[in-house]
């Protein structure tokens, strides 16, 4: 029973990270920002590529991908431009093993 209510705790714990993290980058995120974001996953053959890049560089798919997570619930890149780079973090997470 303990650990059911620590997983729920930390699910939980999760949620509210993600929150902060989309909120933040509501207020952070510039014109700037949105427009690179665009141009670098602008077709999903770019969005592989930047997902690739950034992930080889950070070394952390989960990284890549939470970030991503919160760039489309701040509004800063759609869905389909989000499955393109959640695609190539997977391929960069392989390359840098």
């Amino acid at each position: 029973m303990n650990a059911v209510l620590q997983s729920i705790g930390g699910f939980g714990l999760f949620l509210f990270g993600m929150a902060v993290m989309t909120s933040g980058l509501k207020k952070i995120a510039g014109d700037r920002l949105h427009r690179w974001l665009g141009r670098a996953t602008r077709t999903p053959l770019s969005g592989a590529v930047t997902g690739t890049v950034v992930t080889a560089i950070i070394q952390s798919s989960s990284a890549t991908t939470v970030t991503v997570v919160g760039f489309v619930g701040a509004g800063l890149m759609t869905f389909p431009q989000a499955l393109g780079v959640i695609f190539g973090a997977n391929i960069g997470t392989t390359i840098t093993g």
